[in-house]
């Protein structure tokens, strides 16, 4: 019935090829949903993150609305497991630094039960580093949740201090 392929198909080919235009071309068409899932349960960032298409991969995150952590059907893994699994060590750092400054979730397990750490080759002390890293400042700011609101207000703040 339609002609042609909707916005949303458009941004899975965009991400798979890696193709900028095509994605800022939909960007601005509007129309389409940035976390919207193939048949395999896979959306642009998996794709982006898997082929390592950094350039398609930064716009993406970068869409307010991106989930940077859809998980797909088959392997119930992440963009951040995918990236793990490019060949080309450089690249594979690079596209796991960005979904981890994003926000990406390392303690989601895919369908074998393993997280991003438990993907790392050991030559990937660098990401390994960057994981770490994320997992404390989450440590962190759920702290910061859990403190908010027991007690009263203002303990320890040293405001009552003199």
């Amino acid at each position: 019935m339609s002609e042609g392929a909707s916005n949303n198909e458009r941004l899975l080919a965009a991400a798979r090829s890696d193709n900028e235009e095509l994605l800022l071309e939909v960007f601005e068409e509007g129309k389409f949903d940035i976390n919207y899932k193939d048949g395999l349960g896979n959306t642009a960032l998996h794709y982006a993150a898997s082929h390592g298409n950094l350039t398609v991969l930064e716009h993406i995150l970068s869409h307010e609305d991106c989930d940077v952590d859809p998980i797909n059907r088959l392997e119930r893994a992440t963009p951040l497991h995918l990236a793990l699994r490019i060949q080309d060590e450089e690249l594979r750092e690079n596209v796991a630094e960005s979904l981890l400054d994003a926000g990406a979730d390392t303690k989601i397990k895919d369908k074998n039960g393993q997280t991003a750490l438990d993907l790392l080759r050991p030559e990937d002390t660098e990401i390994r580093a960057l994981i770490r890293k994320s997992q404390a400042q989450t440590s962190v700011s759920n702290d910061d949740f859990a403190d908010d609101d027991d007690d009263e207000p203002g303990e320890g703040s040293g405001s009552d201090s003199d």
